[in-house]
């Protein structure tokens, strides 16, 4: 299962650059539209994918910077949060890179934000969680850069593994 997280988090990596690339070539005003996505904006659903990797992160290592709310603004402006991405992306892949098959079975225990009980369950399903949670928000994202006129991205797991992930067939 490692090799299929590492999969993953490639994955993750590439489909954010991709994006951020084309986001990056919107104004600040386009960048900061509401156009009625669940966190309203291209700039505050990227701000809460951060801020979802960085409570996951927290949970699984205990180290780093968890944001109180899940609708936290870490950077109000574009270069600052893509190179925070960035850095995400990295401390994610580093993250995986340093488990073994038996740390994926292992429980893991936290409190969920919005429901302060206590969970525990193994780690797997809660990974497994943190790269479909990317996914649904970068298809919102997606769909956000179309609406103000950027172009239909190819983000899809298949196209990655084709061309820069190929060492994963």
């Amino acid at each position: 299962m490692l090799d299929h997280y590492r999969m993953f988090a490639a994955y993750n990596a590439w489909a954010n650059r991709t994006l951020y690339t084309e986001v990056g070539k919107l104004d600040d005003e386009a960048f900061r539209k509401n156009l009625g996505a669940f966190f309203g904006s291209l700039h505050r659903t990227l701000n809460h994918l951060l801020t979802a990797d960085r409570i996951w992160l927290k949970r699984f290592t205990g180290k780093g910077d968890a944001p109180a709310s899940l609708d936290a603004v870490l950077h109000e402006d574009f270069a600052g949060l893509w190179a925070a991405r960035q850095a995400e992306d990295a401390r994610l892949s580093a993250f995986i890179d340093s488990l073994s098959e038996e740390q994926l079975r292992a429980d893991i225990t936290y409190s969920p934000l919005t429901n302060p009980a206590i969970i525990t369950h193994p780690l797997e399903p809660a990974l497994t969680h943190v790269f479909n949670h990317q996914t649904h928000h970068r298809g919102q994202c997606h769909g956000l850069l179309t609406a103000l006129g950027g172009p239909s991205l190819a983000l899809d797991l298949i196209y990655f593994v084709r061309t820069e992930g190929k060492e994963f067939l």
